[in-house]
């Protein structure tokens, strides 16, 4: 009933604020619009909600849980991108069983890196809790336990604070609105889905004994991490701060990201 209401060459964005169906490209609704929306906390398995996300995707295809780690991403590219430019032979993303968003971080990590990621459950903190990236001179370590400021830690300088707080439903759908072209970076996230380890558990606080899986990029390559990481959408939008709670009502066991 909407298409006559259309105009002409109209862009149309669809949203579904709560359970999206199967194959939102297929859906009458997602086949008018060249972005279609979905956020996978709505759903009452949102880890499994997203993995359908991956089955399905077609271009135009988004996920709130994606935006919402936004400022991750570009935190991490930033701290790889300071010296010294080393290998990243292996990294460890902790947060909440069901946090689809801390899925996606490791898997766009896994595709960007091309390095052994793990996802671990981590034992306190709400949704993305930490990212660990193992390099020879030592660690990078983003952790956010509290849910609204991280802690960045890099060998040989001080402990940097950060603001990580989760934004509304509405900026995140903001950020979005602001592009219609698909977002390929995010299909790259899906599709490292296939190639982190989950299992076992991250305790907040407590040393990691890590030994790293060696298997990582040469020197040569390690030195161009940074840039992989970095090299997503063209528009500066996509490293504004996102990370946020859905403002649509959830059963306890959704409302956690």
């Amino acid at each position: 009933m909407a298409i006559p209401l259309l105009l002409p060459d109209a862009p149309v964005v669809a949203w579904w604020p709560g359970e999206p169906p199967a194959s939102p490209s297929a859906d009458p609704v997602g086949q008018l619009a060249q972005r279609r929306i979905t956020d996978a906390f709505a759903a009452r398995s949102p880890s499994r909600a997203i993995q359908r996300r991956r089955t399905t995707y077609a271009p135009g295809d988004t996920d709130l849980a994606w935006t919402r780690i936004t400022t991750w991403r570009a935190l991490l590219a930033a701290a790889l991108d300071q010296p010294p430019h080393e290998t990243v032979s292996s990294v460890e993303v902790a947060g909440e069983a069901e946090s689809p968003s801390t899925d996606l971080l490791a898997g766009w990590l896994a595709a960007r890196l091309q390095v052994p990621v793990s996802r671990k459950r981590a034992t306190r903190g709400e949704g993305v809790v930490s990212v660990r990236l193992e390099r020879r001179s030592g660690p990078i370590e983003l952790t956010r336990p509290d849910g609204k400021v991280g802690t960045l830690t890099q060998p040989g300088q001080p402990d940097r604070r950060v603001a990580l707080q989760r934004r509304k439903a509405r900026d995140c759908l903001a950020e979005e609105l602001r592009r219609l072209d698909p977002d390929e970076v995010y299909a790259e996230a899906l599709d490292g889905l296939t190639k982190i380890a989950k299992g076992g558990r991250r305790t907040l606080g407590v040393s990691h004994d890590g030994s790293a899986r060696q298997g990582g990029r040469s020197p040569a390559q390690g030195a161009a991490a940074a840039g992989d990481l970095a090299d997503g959408p063209a528009q500066p939008l996509r490293h504004t701060p996102s990370d946020t709670e859905p403002q649509h009502p959830r059963s306890p066991h959704q409302a956690r990201r």
